[in-house]
């Protein structure tokens, strides 16, 4: 059997106005870049639609990536035909061996209008076909099953199988964003949410290595090339954040300390997001979550930023966040043990109502370029790319410090 691949274009590209021709350009690479390696040829393109030529053995691995291709709506193995009744009518009877359903539809979409058949008439038409060999009823809302036919100027398209896909934006659409990346659940799904909608994401990841084992950073190395397969290129941050947190500790009081970690995390991922061209940071907070998440703390940890910090699951409860974190196949890797910067030394009643004249007069202790520059000077710096799941060469680089904004608010 010819295996042919249709990919629909996500519907909310249509929308763009002016700025669609840009978008769907975008989305067609992206989409062309998920098929890398599987000898996928394209056949045909239309202003919200992907033909290709695909071998049979790579649908199944073709299926699995285009399922996690953001910018898709979604998918479908196709049969081609010429444009008449009996060889659809011989399509459908190859399709239908083997297959059992009591109830079906026919959609006909006919985008050629010189073919002679109105699409009401050929529904109906190949409806009877269908009834005739099967048995089963013609059901048009809820169908058990339903065969697409696409009319096409000298050849018709029918639906073998179909899946849906992530929809939303293909990456980098919508400028950078910087996100902070913990080792738990909430921040990958945060950084996921922001690609969805065409950002692109640069991860940064704070680990308490050499003061504890490096089992934090391998965490979310493997996080980081989950999500890559959503980007297809991603670059991770590993900043050693002890000498930070060991500063606080001496000089700032025990209960502020997390506030004052959390800070220091939005400086510092400021000043990558300088480095990267970022316009703005993200956090994988939920409003009274945990105690640095009240409205009050998170308000002082924001002072600290001159970016805007975006907070996608604000409103999200843990059941909600959970759920998409195992769509997107983070959660049996959040769920690891590690060793997580905030709770090391956290306090036993950290301050839930912080104060930010508290947190000024702690931070005034504290040499604070220099903690910056020490974080900065001592990351690694990882960059991935997908399909393959691989490394770039370039990955051991470390990129110069560059110029961070105000540190006293």
């Amino acid at each position: 059997m010819e295996t042919l691949l249709l990919v629909n274009l996500f519907h909310e590209l249509a929308l763009k106005g002016g700025n669609r021709p840009f978008f769907l350009k975008r989305a067609k690479a992206h989409v062309k870049r998920a098929l890398k390696g599987l000898r996928a040829q394209l056949e045909a393109a239309w202003p919200m639609a992907l033909l290709f030529h695909l071998p049979e053995e790579a649908w199944p691995e073709a299926k699995e990536r285009l399922q996690d291709t953001l910018g898709v709506e979604g998918f479908a193995r196709v049969l081609r035909t010429p444009p008449d009744l009996k060889a659809l009518e011989a399509a459908l009877e190859r399709v239908l061996e083997g297959e059992r359903f009591l109830s079906f539809r026919i959609t006909a979409k006919r985008s050629d209008k010189t073919f002679p058949l109105t699409s009401p008439e050929l529904e109906r038409l190949l409806g009877a076909f269908v009834k005739e060999r099967t048995g089963a009823r013609v059901q048009l809302k809820g169908a058990e099953r339903e065969f697409v036919v696409r009319i096409l100027p000298h050849a018709a398209l029918l639906e073998v199988e179909r899946h849906p896909g992530p929809g939303g934006l293909p990456p980098g659409v919508s400028g950078k964003v910087v996100a902070l990346l913990s080792g738990g659940i909430d921040s990958p799904v945060a950084a996921y949410r922001l690609m969805r909608r065409g950002a692109e994401v640069v991860l940064v990841h704070f680990h308490p290595f050499p003061l504890l084992s490096g089992q934090s950073r391998e965490k979310a190395k493997a996080i980081a090339e989950r999500l890559a397969r959503f980007q297809h290129r991603l670059t991770l941050h590993l900043v050693p954040f002890s000498e930070v947190q060991r500063e606080i500790i001496l000089k700032a009081p025990k209960a502020y300390r997390v506030v004052l970690y959390r800070r220091y995390m939005l400086r510092i991922a400021e000043a990558i997001a300088k480095e990267e061209g970022a316009l703005a940071l993200c956090t994988g907070d939920s409003l009274g979550q945990v105690a640095s998440q009240t409205l009050e703390n998170l308000h002082v940890v924001n002072q600290a930023a001159t970016l805007p910090v975006f907070r996608p699951l604000i409103g999200f409860d843990k059941v909600e966040i959970k759920a998409q974190a195992e769509r997107i196949g983070t959660y049996p890797i959040s769920i690891l043990p590690d060793e997580e910067c905030c709770i090391l030394f956290a306090p036993k009643h950290p301050v839930t109502r912080a104060q930010l004249s508290v947190v000024l007069e702690a931070e005034s202790r504290l040499d604070a370029e220099a903690l910056i520059a020490l974080a900065l000077e001592d990351r690694e710096v990882v960059r991935y790319t997908w399909p393959g799941q691989k490394t770039l060469p370039e990955a051991s680089e470390r990129p110069p410090i560059m110029g961070h904004g105000p540190l006293n608010g």
